[in-house]
């Protein structure tokens, strides 16, 4: 979330910004509820004082003997008077919140300026892609007689789900675990297991709500009288079930949701900086807005599993975080002697809560270009702002943390990754060298 101060102090400036990222934002009606704030809450505090006043009155009149009920008649009239006005100020002040909760935050003067996608940056390449003396299949071809049964992954559940059997099934597990140990033993993350299933605070907390509610999957449980909302279930003490409507609840669409809301309306020590946290998790996401495309294959699914990169750190240092976190997704792809590219995306293509992102994208032979595998992101204080996630900084004056986040990697565009670029001529495909060992020592997959 925005800091309001910096839209009072300069709006025309915070609106420009906003549009360079596409967003345009409601001038109007900010102003409007502004206006009414500042009326409001200046009333507020004049009744407020005079309340004081009459108190102080009132308290001096007793001490002298004298009559103080005209003056307690008036302190009456003005508490019911101030209650309405505080009752109004509240009302104000939570529709300029749901203002600011659905404005993304402002670019870092670093980002390039475009509209979309293709105005993204290159910043570098990294491997030359192989040479290949054989016709190239695309993931698909190549994993259905390895085990990635598509067939099956509609009938239990539908489009963009994915049943994987046997050495592919391993080899996606294998992927995982290698990520994890990479960021754990070589990078200095903590390893987390954390719920698929989370309340709607910790969700607004990351800003995917109330903007992004279409792209969630909600989260139903009991029966026909609690369809619309998650419960609680607890046994009353004379042993009978208790079923308690609580918030919606939903499953994770990263694991960037719960890692980052470990620190939500927490004051953070110092010397915690910089936490670094990693997960392991499967990812669920509707795919809102993305009909027909990536509907062959593994790119775009329902259900994928990633190794997800926070870290919270000082805000002075966060961009040094930016830059180590890329790293971090990068030894991956380096390790795994994937051909990949890293790319600054311009301020029209850029997440919601992001002051600036990378992307990485890995080379995909059969499709001829390159795909993201992870994305990794600044959010600065605008998640913490709302997460209300702060610190003591070396004055002792109470501030935002910076919140980063990134892919580390998403394991499913991994395994296609894989797939594509390690396929032999007989239809095999060979496993990378430093998977072996999480995979029996085994060399092919046939």
């Amino acid at each position: 979330m925005l800091d309001i101060q910096a839209l009072r102090n300069d709006l025309e400036g915070v609106v420009s910004q906003l549009k360079s990222r596409g967003f345009e934002f409601d001038t109007a009606n900010f102003t409007k509820l502004e206006h009414e704030r500042k009326a409001v809450q200046t009333r507020t505090q004049e009744l407020q004082s005079k309340r004081n006043n009459a108190s102080k009155q009132i308290g001096f009149a007793k001490s002298k003997g004298e009559d103080a009920s005209a003056i307690m008649s008036e302190v009456s009239g003005l508490g019911d008077e101030l209650k309405a006005e505080e009752a109004l100020l509240v009302e104000l002040q939570n529709k300029l919140q749901d203002l600011l909760l659905n404005v993304p935050n402002l670019p870092h003067e670093s980002v390039p300026a475009g509209k979309s996608e293709t105005e993204n940056v290159e910043v570098r390449k990294v491997g030359k892609p192989h040479a290949f003396n054989f016709a190239i299949k695309d993931h698909v071809d190549v994993g259905i007689p390895l085990g990635l049964d598509f067939d099956t992954g509609i009938k239990l559940s539908g489009t963009r789900f994915t049943l994987m059997r046997g050495g592919i099934a391993k080899l996606h597990r294998a992927l995982a675990q290698f990520m994890l140990d990479i960021q754990t033993e070589q990078h200095g993350y903590e390893e987390c297991y954390t719920p698929y299933i989370v309340n709607d605070e910790t969700l607004r907390g990351t800003g995917q709500l109330p903007k992004f509610e279409r792209d969630l999957f909600q989260v139903s449980f009991g029966g026909a009288a609690f369809k619309a909302v998650a419960v609680d279930a607890a046994l009353n003490d004379d042993g009978a079930l208790s079923v308690v409507p609580t918030k919606n609840w939903y499953l994770i669409p990263t694991s960037e949701v719960t890692l980052t809301n470990t620190v939500r309306d927490e004051i953070v020590p110092l010397e915690s900086l910089p936490i670094k946290l990693t997960a392991h998790t499967p990812c669920f996401r509707s795919e809102a807005g993305s009909y027909g495309r990536d509907t062959k294959g593994m790119i775009r699914q329902h259900q994928f599993d990633k190794v997800e990169m926070v870290q919270i750190v000082h805000p002075e240092k966060s961009y040094q975080a930016l830059e180590e976190m890329v790293g971090h997704a990068e030894n991956i792809l380096k390790a795994l002697a994937l051909p990949y590219r890293v790319v600054s995306l311009c301020t029209g293509d850029m997440g919601f809560g992001a002051a600036k992102t990378y992307d990485l994208e890995v080379w995909l032979p059969a499709q001829n270009t390159y795909r993201e595998i992870s994305s990794v992101s600044n959010c600065e204080a605008f998640q913490a702002r709302r997460l209300q996630a702060r610190f003591k900084n070396e004055a002792g004056k109470t501030e935002f943390v910076h919140t980063l986040n990134g892919s580390g990697l998403a394991v499913g565009r991994t395994l296609v990754a894989v797939l594509e670029n390690y396929q032999q001529a007989d239809g095999s495909v060979k496993v990378p060298e430093l998977l072996k060992p999480y995979m029996g020592g085994l060399d092919y997959l046939k």
